[in-house]
Order: structure tokens, then sequence, then C-alpha cells
């Protein structure tokens, strides 16, 4: 395990979101080649990667897949370390014991539990259909490494998640199973090979069967299409959504990054149509550089 420092331009278009500096974890799965997840390096001028014997080399930010959440890191150093075997997340089963391991060895590490698999919808629009939830909870979830009993890599921390009724906290883990398809793409060209997925730059959540704007990102479509915080989207393309996950497939099923995505919106009352202009949401960040 290494950790993760990444300092981001102040006008970079994460910036008022992720911050411009960010730390957490990552794991070698190859010669100089680090696993992490993505939003620690988007947009990252500089990265630094701590060692497990104290050492700090820089890193360059390779690679960033949007629909997975994976990112990647080169070390811009020459080190002879042992890497983590990738294992296969579809073999974990519900009550299985793992280690959310982070920099630091084992002071840094939690003894947890698989407590579920299932879909998961972000409002940034991102959905995983099977993400992996374990508990107790990393407090520095983002980059660790989920590991099995055989010590293989089984999915990378992203998120802590509060759980109903006052039962404490989950991590959510992204399954490594998504990286195998794709990794000879990302570490040739830094993203997957197969076509970006319209995004909007649209902030939702869900509310009573609902979904519901709760921000825009400046300089994205929905912004410059004037969605606003409160609206309620009714449907894509004349398709009803209710829920996170069906208005992101409906948008993307319609095409590519660029594609018309037709709204119904409801609004103080009234109820109109707009169509959006979609996007790359890559073409809106800074391309990271070799120093």
């Amino acid at each position: 395990m290494v950790g993760i420092r990444s300092v981001v331009p102040e006008d970079a278009f994460t910036a008022a979101t992720l911050g411009t500096e960010r730390a957490g974890h990552g794991v070698l799965i190859g010669k100089g080649l680090v696993l992490t997840i993505g939003y620690l390096i988007t947009e990252a001028e500089r990265i630094w990667l701590t060692l497990s014997d104290g050492r700090v080399v820089e890193g360059h930010a390779l690679a960033y897949d949007y629909e997975s959440g994976f990112g990647l890191v080169q070390m811009l150093a020459k080190v002879e370390l042992p890497f983590l075997p990738v294992g296969q997340s579809a073999r974990t089963r519900v009550g299985d014991a793992v280690v959310l391991a982070g920099a630091g060895g084992r002071a840094c590490s939690v003894a947890s539990r698989v407590v579920a698999r299932q879909e998961f919808a972000g409002y940034w629009e991102y959905v995983l259909d099977d993400a992996i939830f374990t508990e107790p909870a990393h407090p520095n979830w983002g980059g660790t490494a989920m590991i099995g009993s055989k010590g293989e890599l089984l999915g990378i921390g992203s998120l802590q998640l509060e759980q109903s009724r006052g039962r404490g906290h989950v991590n959510m883990v992204v399954p490594i199973d998504l990286l195998v398809p794709i990794l000879d793409d990302l570490m040739r060209l830094g993203r997957a090979n197969r076509p970006a997925r319209p995004w909007l730059g649209v902030f939702c959540t869900e509310v009573e069967d609902q979904v519901v704007v709760v921000g825009v990102a400046e300089r994205g479509p929905a912004h410059r299409a004037d969605l606003r915080t409160g609206d309620i989207i009714l449907a894509v393309d004349d398709s009803e959504v209710s829920d996170l996950a069906g208005f992101y497939r409906t948008m993307w099923s319609l095409g590519k990054a660029g594609v018309e995505v037709p709204l119904t919106i409801f609004r103080d009352g009234d109820t109109f149509d707009v169509a959006i202009n979609s996007t790359d949401r890559a073409k809106l960040l800074k391309v990271p550089r070799i120093h």
C-alpha cells in the first residue's frame, strides 16, 4: 500500500467539489503501477506517493475510468516493491471476512465483513451494477484495498455511507473485476476504449420516488440549460424516471456523449420540456502533465 497526496489547480473543473488538495491510498498492482480511486487524482498537477518504507516519490496520473471510478498512477521513480495480486471479486459473498487496508500497515487497516452486494447510484451520474459494501467502515476509505482471505485484491474503497436507523457506517467498494477488461486500455490510452457516455453535470438525489436536482456543475450542460436546485426530473425522452439509476441508464441509452437529452422538468408548479446537449465530461478536465 502507498499513501497518495495530490495537488489540483484552483481553476480545475473539479476543484470546487473535490478540493485542491486530496489525500488517500493506493495499491501497487504492477511494476510502478498504483491503483486507486479516481477522484483522488482527477486533474492533479502534482502527485506524491509515500511508500511503505517511508520514501516519498512523485507520480503521474496515468488514467481515470469514469464508469468504474478507478484511477491509475505511474510512479516516476524506479522502485522495487512487491505488488498485490488481483483476485476475482465475483467470488466474494456476503459474510466473507476481508481487510480494508490503507497505507501505514496494520494500524491503518480495518478488519471487516462484506455485508451487501447491490446496485449503487451516485449523485454525480454514476452507477455500479454490483457494488460491494463492508462493515465496520474504514475511517479514511479513499483508495483503500479490499483484501480477501488469500491476500488477493478484491476491490478499491470509494465511499463511506451512513446506514439507516442509526446502524453506523459502511464502506462502498468498487469490485476489482471491473478493472480487468479495461486495464490494458487504461495503460495505453488513459481511458477505456469505448464511447464516452453522455454527461449533463447535474447532481441529483431521490426523494419519495422522485429524482430531485440538488445542484449543477458550473460550465456543465445542465448549468447552461438553466436547470436549478429543486427541479424534479420527471422523464427522459418521454420515459418516466423515479430513481437515480433509472435516470442515468435511460439517458445513457440515448447514445454517446454529445447526444441531445430531452428532459421533462417540474418546477414551481409548472411542467415543461428542455433538451440539453450532453458532453464528454473529460473535455472539461485538465490533462495531467509529467513534470
